[in-house]
């Protein structure tokens, strides 16, 4: 063990006053002669500088700036440029918000009051609120809580009838069979016609119903039967809010309508940007979830999506870039917002609930649906947020992607996580500036044409 010296009193006393007497005076001196040169050293830079100054000031010409380097003009340029993006960005949506404002600042709506069988009684099945038809629950509800709403049908520029077909599920595969909507609707209409006098006055060019099937009003999942069927008589004169749209000639869409996206609830979109945020990771190249049958061909005789989706399943089952599935899974949403690219082939219809799904929770939508029209194109630049593939193209879809991701994926991405797009895609209890109910009383609005008491106003104006 080793022992510790410890030292005597007196040569600790010792030890202590020099040290004491070495901090008093050394220290001091050499602070003051560090201080006296620190002084010079700041005299001369401040020389230096004020000389460079009058220099380089008297030999530059008048009025021209000194030169910047070229890594400080991009920076400056870069700079402005992206400044002046963000306030014309902000003050382009500040001015469209104020013009939709003003739009709908004198809007009225009436909306009937129908016994329950029309509508509330088939609230009993919850899926009614929330299956992808359930917009025509959603839009009423939200106009009921609306301050476009008006309960003097006098006033009122559009007549809104809420009658709910799309609640009768069948028993045997669980879709809603809408076998029943001629005859309920038509109902409705005899009804308010009888009681009021206002589908009369004009045989129901203002008012208001939603169609949100797979071929609107033409009530029926079938193409070719939904054309031969073709819009009842007692709707051709009225204002139909549907899913359906396509940019050539067809039976189904011969009438004022608007175009609106299926119905996909908020809570479910908001609980899993909860959990994955839209600008979270995705490790999922290509995906797709739903019906993609190996043999096209249905038992009822007809090619289900065109042999579109047998075509996908065959030719990418076994590519790793492919996270393909055929069968249900409840927690889905999670999938598509791991995703990149999310493919939203045509069904029986053109249009599916995956266009609003991708867009609201982040992941490129590959449309591949020929001549589909998209809802409200004004709110939504599906061109600078989505790709299109000709279903003839399907085939390709690998090395379409592929290219794609090499060259304007992040543009894409920045444009499709615009927070504006999803809100205008999704229905609430309660209208939000800018979101789908808000679009459809827009266009609504551009519709006045159609309205009795606008004609009557334009009427006692000129008289």
């Amino acid at each position: 063990m080793v022992e510790t010296k410890v030292p005597s009193k007196e040569k600790r006393g010792f030890y202590l006053k020099m040290r004491l007497l070495h901090t008093k005076y050394g220290r001091a001196q050499e602070k003051s002669c560090f201080f006296k040169y620190y002084k010079w050293f700041l005299w001369l830079s401040l020389s230096l500088y004020l000389f460079s100054s009058y220099f380089i000031t008297n030999n530059n010409p008048p009025n021209k700036p000194t030169s910047l380097t070229k890594t400080h003009v991009s920076n400056a340029k870069t700079i402005l440029a992206s400044r002046a993006l963000f306030e014309s960005t902000n003050a382009s949506h500040l001015q469209e918000s104020t013009d939709d404002q003003g739009l709908l600042k004198d809007l009225k709506i009436f909306v009937y009051e129908l016994p329950p069988n029309y509508n509330t009684d088939w609230l009993t099945n919850e899926r009614c609120t929330k299956h992808l038809f359930a917009s025509e629950v959603a839009i009423h509800t939200a106009l009921l809580n609306s301050n476009v709403r008006t309960f003097d049908p006098y006033e009122a520029h559009f007549f809104f009838v809420p009658v709910y077909v799309s609640c009768n599920f069948s028993t045997i595969n669980g879709f809603p069979a809408i076998g029943h909507a001629r005859t309920l609707i038509s109902s409705a209409i005899q009804l308010i016609s009888s009681e009021y006098p206002f589908w009369n006055r004009t045989q129901g060019s203002d008012h208001v119903f939603v169609a949100s099937h797979d071929y609107g009003a033409c009530f029926h999942a079938m193409e070719d039967v939904a054309v031969a069927d073709g819009i009842p008589g007692f709707l051709k004169n009225s204002i139909i809010l549907q899913t359906f749209g396509v940019k050539y000639k067809h039976p189904c869409q011969e009438v004022e309508n608007v175009l609106i996206p299926p119905y996909i609830p908020p809570e479910s979109v908001r609980t899993t940007l909860e959990n994955f945020p839209v600008t979270g990771r995705r490790n999922i190249f290509v995906f797709f979830r739903g019906k993609m049958e190996v043999h096209p061909k249905n038992i009822s005789g007809r090619f289900y999506s065109k042999r579109v989706r047998t075509v996908i399943w065959r030719k990418f089952n076994s590519d790793r870039r492919f996270y393909l599935r055929r069968h249900r899974f409840a927690g889905y949403q999670s999938e598509i917002v791991r995703s990149v690219f999310c493919l939203c082939p045509l069904g029986w219809a053109p249009w599916s609930p995956r266009l609003v799904e991708s867009v609201v929770l982040g992941c490129v939508p590959v449309i591949i649906a020929d001549g589909i029209r998209l809802p409200f194109p004004s709110a939504v630049n599906w061109a600078e947020i989505s790709l299109t593939v000709a279903e003839r193209d399907v085939g390709n879809l690998g090395t379409i992607l592929e290219h794609v991701a090499a060259t304007n994926l992040s543009t894409i991405q920045k444009n499709l996580w615009d927070q504006r797009n999803r809100r205008a895609l999704l229905f609430n209890n309660q209208v939000q500036e800018g979101d789908a109910t808000w679009q459809v009383l827009l266009a609504l609005a551009g519709k006045m044409d159609r309205s009795h008491e606008s004609s009557s106003q334009g009427s006692r104006v000129f008289s």
